[in-house]
């Protein structure tokens, strides 16, 4: 498969321009809706966005590559742009984006594909095909020029005859070898950029390097255990966790991707100069890390940590939490007494299940917390630190000490055991960091951490439940604003696993919640509030986005706030304001109306389990009126594509 049978004329545009980021993706999204390999154009395109957020894909030197794999993609395809003014895309090196090539690459199935776009990637490095592309007059001299480019370079990768046996090669001992690894989270672009620029300067630099390169199309050119033995230093450029075990006791230069692409120079001669420290390991033999940490704010491997034991969290929770709903659901029978979720044989079935899946919320949530700190030796200590939280009484807070405690104690007693002979070694992860991790983890719950959160926590659940009506409505006023600020950001979640931990009372419990019920209808008032705006101002809106009208219907009603992200990301200004006061109305009306939630998922199919469904119903209808009438007056007509 070449390059140009990928890429297709309807699907450039050499004469591109754009005001920002958010509208060249959109206009570049189009473009590969036009060759026919989307399945769901909306979606391929907020998967895009959603790649963005985790760093710009705007390289630098003039060049962005957006991309995405993803399943709203029917075949995988290119489309490019030509902006010869320039656009701001947040690039590496602060200079606007001239030259674009957008990715879609299909989830599953073959990856031939995957190879060629690894390949693209690569010739976009050099300098002398960027400028024959921006100089390419039509679609036609554009394909050219990327078939001829390719030609060149798989001829350099063919296998090349032996040189005769007297002409003398200069021996590769006499030269430093330097080895690598990159990596990206999709693994189509970035990680072969990375490579590839690596490997040009280490050419340069007159040294060998060896560049293994972790995509989506699985590792290649894999590093040996001779490689490793023989290499001064280690670059590991990663976005993402990568094995690095393997380079125990060898000088490990850890580093965002972004810096292998942008100051490969700098990162050889930091390895070549052995300013770099030795690294350890932790003992385990499949050791990952997302090297790119060691760049990180503080704050950023935090919410990195903490987010990492919600999301495994989630599961337990909503799924738990949905049954304990369905149990009420189908005893409505015995509503008001005290046998009401259990007095038939299938609630009793529901509440069960649903109530052993929901007390696995702690557990679960303090092991991938501490799993994520200190790696797979800190899982148990972590689950067990969990445990000793619910039954300890400090819960959902007892839970985030316990999990960030098992990792970093892990970390401790990782440097501690250091000292102990290379013979012991495999006893550190299947004995010493279980039996000391666990010991010292109980101490410290037991001892330290429960008694102060216990009380705490019961003075919050006292605080709440005794609080005014008044400062209840601020409450729900401020969790329903805060789902509808970044759509699934981190204070849309912040906003959710307080929600989520309220269901659970101090003693362990699961109850209703009205902070549950404020979050939840927060959350499914954006998505609703712009289908509304979409049906009473078609003005404000384009055709293709009045398509969307009740895909977002749907989609609020079964709370998945995320609906609203392509309307957000094309007009920020006035869709999040609107949006952010449509639910935090919703939100203060739910709590004026004191209703609960039971659930921490579900949207309008759990609202027969909610305290005063009616006026709950009520109140998101409020709220997404509110949002629309707000978003109709402010937002500005739209102009229709030609």
């Amino acid at each position: 498969m070449r390059i140009v049978d990928l890429l297709k004329k309807e699907s450039i545009d050499l004469t591109g321009t754009a005001p920002d980021k958010q509208s060249a993706i959109a206009h570049l999204v189009d473009l590969m809706a036009a060759s026919g390999n989307l399945l769901d154009k909306d979606a391929y395109g907020k998967c895009v966005l959603a790649r963005e957020e985790e760093g710009s894909t705007g390289i630098g030197e003039g060049v962005a590559i957006p991309h995405a794999k993803t399943a709203a993609v029917g075949k995988p395809g290119l489309a490019a742009m030509v902006a010869p003014a320039g656009i701001e895309f947040d690039s590496m090196d602060g200079e606007p984006a001239r030259l674009f090539f957008l990715i879609a690459a299909p989830e599953g199935g073959e990856n031939v594909h995957l190879e060629v776009l690894s390949r693209l990637s690569r010739m976009l490095m050099n300098v002398d095909f960027y400028d024959a592309l921006m100089t390419a007059n039509t679609p036609d001299e554009f394909l050219k020029y990327i078939d001829d480019a390719e030609t060149a370079m798989l001829a350099e990768e063919a296998p090349q005859e032996e040189a005769p046996a007297d002409v003398a090669a200069a021996p590769a001992q006499d030269r430093p070898f330097v080895i690598a690894v990159t990596a990206c989270p999709t693994g189509i672009a970035h990680t072969y950029m990375a490579a590839e620029a690596l490997e040009n300067k280490g050419k340069a630099m007159d040294i060998d390097i060896k560049v293994e390169t972790n995509g989506s199309g699985g590792v290649r050119n894999t590093l040996t255990a001779e490689d490793i033995e023989r290499a001064v230093g280690v670059i590991v450029a990663a976005d993402k966790n990568v094995p690095i075990q393997r380079f125990s006791g060898k000088k490990v230069l850890f580093v965002k991707v972004a810096a292998g692409i942008k100051e490969p120079e700098a990162l050889i001669q930091q390895i070549l100069q052995g300013d770099v420290p030795v690294f350890q390991g932790s003992g385990t033999t499949d050791e990952e890390v997302t090297a790119g940490s060691a760049n990180e704010s503080v704050g950023r491997q935090i919410y990195k940590h903490l987010m990492n034991g919600v999301s495994h969290m989630l599961p337990f929770v909503i799924g738990g939490g949905i049954m304990i709903a369905l149990a009420f659901l189908f005893d409505m029978e015995n509503a008001g007494t005290a046998q009401f979720g259990s007095g038939t044989p299938l609630a009793a079935f529901l509440k069960n299940i649903g109530g052993l899946s929901f007390s696995m919320m702690m557990p679960i949530l303090a092991g991938y917390i501490a799993m994520s700190i200190g790696e797979r030796p800190a899982l148990m200590p972590g689950i067990v630190g969990g445990f000793l939280a619910t039954t300890g009484g400090s819960g959902f807070f007892g839970a985030l000490f316990a999990g960030f405690i098992g990792g970093y104690l892990i970390i401790g007693l990782n440097k501690v055991f250091s000292k102990l002979p290379r013979s012991l070694e495999g006893t550190k992860p299947i004995l010493l960091f279980p039996v000391v991790g666990l010991i010292l983890m109980g101490i410290i719950m037991t001892f330290i951490i429960n008694p102060p959160t216990s009380v705490f926590n019961h003075w919050l659940a006292d605080t709440l439940g005794g609080m005014s009506t008044s400062s209840r409505v601020i409450l729900g006023l401020i969790l329903g604003g805060m789902m509808s600020i970044d759509f699934g950001g981190p204070i849309n979640k912040a906003a959710y696993v307080f929600g989520t931990a309220s269901l659970m009372s101090a003693d362990g419990a699961a109850i209703s919640s009205g902070i549950m019920a404020s979050v939840m209808i927060g959350g499914m008032v954006p998505p609703i509030a712009i289908a509304l705006c979409t049906l009473f101002f078609k003005h404000k809106f384009t055709k293709k986005e009045r398509q969307s009208c009740v895909t977002n219907f749907i989609m609020g009603a079964s709370f998945i706030t995320e609906g609203a992200i392509p309307f957000a990301a094309a007009d920020p200004i006035h869709v999040i304001p609107a949006c952010t006061i449509g639910s935090a109305v919703a939100g203060a009306l739910s709590m004026v109306f004191n209703c609960t939630l039971p659930a921490p998922h579900g949207g309008i199919f759990v609202f027969g389990v909610v305290t005063n469904w009616p006026m709950y119903l009520a109140a998101l209808a409020i709220g997404s009126v509110v949002a629309c009438i707000v978003l109709g007056v402010i937002k500005k007509n739209a102009v229709e594509e030609a």
